[in-house]
């Protein structure tokens, strides 16, 4: 129910039926908040266990960052973190606009710099991530689901 102040602003009043539906709102978001930062606990650990690799392969020419991290996944066998996925399509909209958008981005940052940063943003994110501020990006993110990859390698 809405009311009328009289300097023209309105406030939303709640009565004692709307509250009480309201509280079993939020016992279903503390439920979901609850599954999900044990997920992300059960994430974080996972990811802390998986091996930097020692070696890096070939030069890898790419066109765009989201573009590299699919190639090193295919070309090492693991997973980049949920965290670096993002970092990676926030970098690759980040050219967006720029006079540079339509090169390649190997022309731009030679492929060995490129893949040694993305591997150390990656050694970053699977050793010093609170796996809360993983559930809590989650949250945010109804579609995270897409940026944690499905490759379990061999521990």
């Amino acid at each position: 129910m809405k009311r009328t102040l009289p300097w023209s602003e309105q406030i939303d009043v709640i009565s004692s039926d709307e509250s009480s539906s309201s509280d079993g709102d939020m016992e279903i978001n503390d439920g979901v908040e609850d599954v999900l930062i044990k997920r992300a606990e059960m994430y974080q650990e996972y990811m802390r266990q998986l091996p930097m690799p020692a070696r890096h392969g070939s030069v890898i020419p790419f066109s765009s960052w989201v573009g590299l991290g699919k190639s090193i996944k295919q070309l090492y066998g693991q997973p980049l973190h949920y965290l670096t996925n993002i970092l990676l399509k926030q970098w690759d909209h980040l050219r967006i606009g720029s006079e540079d958008e339509q090169k390649p981005l190997d022309i731009t940052i030679h492929p060995c710099k490129a893949e040694a940063t993305i591997w150390l943003v990656e050694e970053i994110h699977r050793r010093t991530s609170s796996h809360h501020h993983v559930a809590k990006s989650w949250l945010l993110d109804p579609m995270h689901h897409a940026f944690v990859d499905s490759i379990f390698p061999q521990l």
